[in-house]
């Protein structure tokens, strides 16, 4: 979702670093940038200094490409020290892609979320070579276009397993409240919600920096939606209490350092920005619900753009997120119209 310009946010770094490249942007703490095939285009990544090897913070999508990057990242700016841990802020694939592949071949330990491991793992294990019936019916009951309905059920469909290194069994488990030793820093691990459950937030003692994650990003609001694992969750919530949590954290002078975008300070201002996103999000759509209205029906009044074909996936699972909140808050009702979809209408 499209946010206002990010009024009262600083960016020290103008420029990100090049592929292969990286930037100090604190002592000890290294940032790089690798690439995705989509329109978000790249994924930052971190890497930092434990004296006798690094920890790095997400990974990148699996590719021979990003797999060449990281050898450029480990013979340069790396020095050459081994990578001895690799840690996941949550399980989406541009953040999880090659966690396996450097614990199988360089030998690092993985440490993540139970929520994010588990996720990762069952996905990269379930590849289908065409849709299941649950996935068809579930775009069907978002009122998906039947021509691109039909046009999806013949294609092979997303599978984690195509951009996600194999996962080896074995982990360290990170949650709320436990403190971590990274690069010569002590971090408060807090958890957030909503674009991913159990999404793991690092918020140093000795100095004033935010390892955020996609839970917290500049100029952009993270991708918020409803899948067909389970129809009935109610991330937009979830989003709103970490948001809420998180913020009394918040200090101006913390420097984030997030998956996607610039590194940047201003946080608490930009903790009101994501949570009035919503809010703002949800009044508008409940005054366009007037008459019944599939999700796929709902995007103009969200995200105030031309939703194109690459962004469409996206779009429907977050309007779907919005449309079942009002409803399951009893703002909106609901009913199935005759060609599978929810219509749903502002409640009297």
């Amino acid at each position: 979702m499209k946010d206002l310009p990010p009024t009262g946010l600083r960016y020290p770094w103008a420029e990100p670093p090049e592929h292969g490249q990286a930037i100090e942007v604190a002592p000890g703490i290294l940032w790089m940038r690798l690439p995705l095939p989509m329109k978000l285009d790249h994924v930052n990544v971190y890497a930092l200094d434990d004296g006798d090897g690094w920890t790095v913070i997400d990974t990148g999508f699996a590719s021979k490409k990003t797999k060449a990057i990281w050898q450029s990242l480990m013979d340069g700016p790396l020095g050459g020290k081994p990578i001895t841990r690799v840690i996941v802020t949550h399980h989406h694939p541009d953040h999880v892609g090659l966690a396996g592949w450097l614990q199988s071949d360089f030998g690092a330990d993985l440490i993540t979320t139970r929520t994010a491991w588990l996720f990762a793992r069952m996905l990269t294990l379930d590849v289908q070579d065409t849709p299941t019936e649950e996935s068809l019916n579930f775009y069907r009951s978002a009122g998906m276009d039947p021509a691109m309905l039909a046009q999806r059920a013949k294609e092979r469909p997303f599978n984690f397993g195509d951009i996600v290194a194999p996962m080896p069994l074995g982990y360290t488990r990170i949650k709320q409240g436990d403190t971590i030793r990274i690069g010569g820093r002590t971090w408060d691990i807090h958890i957030g919600n909503g674009h991913a459950p159990e999404h793991a937030t690092f918020w140093s003692r000795d100095d004033n920096i935010v390892l955020s994650g996609d839970q917290i990003l500049p100029s952009i609001s993270p991708n918020i939606g409803v899948y067909a694992t389970e129809p009935m969750a109610d991330p937009i919530a979830d989003w709103l209490e970490a948001c809420e949590r998180l913020r009394l954290l918040a200090q101006d002078d913390h420097l984030v350092l997030g998956g996607h975008k610039l590194p940047f300070t201003g946080l608490p201002t930009r903790m009101r920005q994501l949570i009035d996103n919503h809010h703002g999000a949800l009044k508008r759509l409940i005054e366009y619900i007037d008459t019944p209205k599939a999700a796929s029906e709902c995007f103009a009044p969200l995200f105030k753009r031309t939703i194109g074909d690459g962004e469409y996936g996206l779009a429907l699972v977050e309007a779907v997120a919005h449309l079942s909140h009002l409803y399951q808050e009893g703002r909106a009702t609901r009913h199935k119209r005759e060609d599978g979809a929810w219509v749903y209408q502002a409640a009297e």
